[in-house]
């Protein structure tokens, strides 16, 4: 548990206003609940390929709007810590 510290206390080298959107993974769950919503659909799919390239799709689709929408959620300017950050906008 000592050892796990710095990684389980990581959230806080953001602001506080943030702490509680970090702790959701509602996020993360509507994506998972898009993929096998599309998946369901398709059904059986004719090999691994196609399901990485719906998957990938999916992944792609939704980065874009998490890019034109981080206003909306956090980015990762909004931490305390300056050596920490990524670009504004994928490239």
């Amino acid at each position: 548990m000592d050892e796990a510290e710095n990684n389980v206390l990581a959230y806080m080298t953001f602001q506080e206003q943030q702490w509680a959107k970090l702790h959701s993974t509602n996020p993360i769950e509507r994506l998972n609940g898009e993929i096998k919503r599309r998946a369901e659909v398709v059904g059986n799919f004719p090999n691994e390929d196609a399901i990485i390239r719906l998957v990938g799709a999916l992944l792609f689709e939704q980065n874009d709007e998490w890019t034109v929408q981080r206003s909306q959620y956090m980015t990762l300017e909004m931490r305390d810590d300056p050596l920490i950050s990524l670009p504004a906008v994928a490239r």
